[in-house]
């Protein structure tokens, strides 16, 4: 059976950008070194166009409370950009399942059909509550799932009558929808009642970074979910890059990372982190202890946990020369990883270097070609 093709993503800093990390979909973590470049239309089209031109495939545009709305940002940056795409988060639930459709259809009508989704139930009970969405951890997922359904079938040109536990729909359609451009969902989510939902309806289900052991493990009992559904699903890994000429120039620039952290910043995530129920955050936050202990902070080769100090969700790199790098990211390719969603600090100059210098030794260790 053929290999998926490989595809490379990059991540758009749409709450401000910086040499250090910071809070993304929430004010915590987030500081002013974090965020000395504004996020404004200005640069994050030339983090966009820099990612285009660094060979990435999509840019990844998050959403929460503290971030800007996806869906206004990822349109006006397609107007600076020529080829690539956007994988646009949205909360499901949070809005009608038709309008969202309307929207992405709209969406790729107008970038060339430039856009996938990222479904994201959301893992912060503060949050949704902030949003008017009071439902328990299960629920939202089995929410997700209907959402999901629904969303799928309208862009696919179908006409749709929806009766569940959580949505009610009744002859919903789209306008002339471009279906012969289909729209991917990719989604994320590490608790079971998650991974019943990827498996059923998820084109790329979306990990974060953990041990290879770890990450072979939740693709091995995706795979089999969906194998019993029938279908199949491919996966992605979300991860930071701090890779140099040099294992030791990248080990510098993590301890650099790891002085300059505001212990304030390190205590608010922290505690944040202890409120929500997200199995991926809570998976994420035992790799490093919520302590910014350098000696805990390496928990596989090249894998390095700082990031997690201040930053929700994603919270680890690969450190290291451009060859160990790239080395890593070809293991857990041949996991059954066939998408990285990567980034860097800053942002900008990162999307060079590593669509310079680590794509292009993955792609010769996987014999993987440059996808457009």
């Amino acid at each position: 059976m053929p290999r998926n093709p490989l595809l490379l993503h990059w991540f758009l800093p749409t709450g401000g950008d910086g040499r250090d990390p910071g809070g993304v979909t929430a004010v915590q973590g987030r500081t002013g070194a974090a965020t000395r470049r504004p996020a404004d239309v200005p640069y994050l089209a030339q983090v966009a166009r820099a990612a285009e031109q660094a060979g990435f495939h999509s840019l990844l545009a998050p959403v929460g409370l503290g971030c800007v709305d996806p869906w206004i940002l990822t349109t006006a940056l397609a107007q600076h950009t020529t080829r690539i795409g956007f994988l646009v988060a949205f909360r499901a639930g949070l809005a009608s399942p038709t309008l969202v459709a309307q929207q992405a259809d709209a969406f790729r009508r107008f970038a060339g059909g430039r856009l996938a989704l990222n479904v994201v139930t959301g893992g912060d009970p503060a949050e949704q509550r902030a949003y008017g969405d009071l439902l328990g951890h299960d629920d939202r997922y089995a929410r997700t799932e209907e959402v999901m359904t629904v969303v799928r079938a309208l862009l696919d040109g179908t006409s749709v009558d929806h009766e569940g536990d959580h949505l009610r729909i009744e002859a919903a359609r789209l306008s002339d929808p471009d279906a012969s451009r289909p729209v991917p969902l990719y989604f994320g989510g590490a608790s079971p009642a998650a991974e019943e939902v990827a498996a059923r309806q998820a084109d790329v289900q979306l990990l974060w970074g953990e041990p290879p052991s770890a990450v072979a493990a939740r693709v091995e009992r995706v795979r089999l979910k969906a194998r019993a559904a029938g279908r199949t699903v491919r996966f992605g890994l979300r991860l930071h890059v701090i890779s140099r000429d040099t294992a030791a120039q990248a080990w510098a620039e993590a301890d650099r990372i790891l002085a300059g952290l505001d212990p304030e910043a390190v205590r608010a995530t922290q505690e944040r982190f202890a409120t929500m129920d997200s199995a991926g955050q809570a998976r994420m936050t035992a790799l490093h202890g919520g302590v910014a202990d350098a000696a805990r902070l390496t928990v596989a080769p090249n894998l390095w946990a700082g990031i997690g100090l201040v930053r929700e969700g994603a919270g680890t790199a690969l450190v290291g020369s451009h060859d160990e790098v790239a080395a890593r990211l070809a293991e857990y390719r041949a996991l059954g990883i066939d998408e990285f969603v990567l980034s860097g600090y800053p942002h900008l100059e990162e999307a060079y270097r590593v669509g310079e210098e680590v794509a292009p030794r993955l792609r010769a260790l996987t014999g993987s070609a440059a996808v457009a």
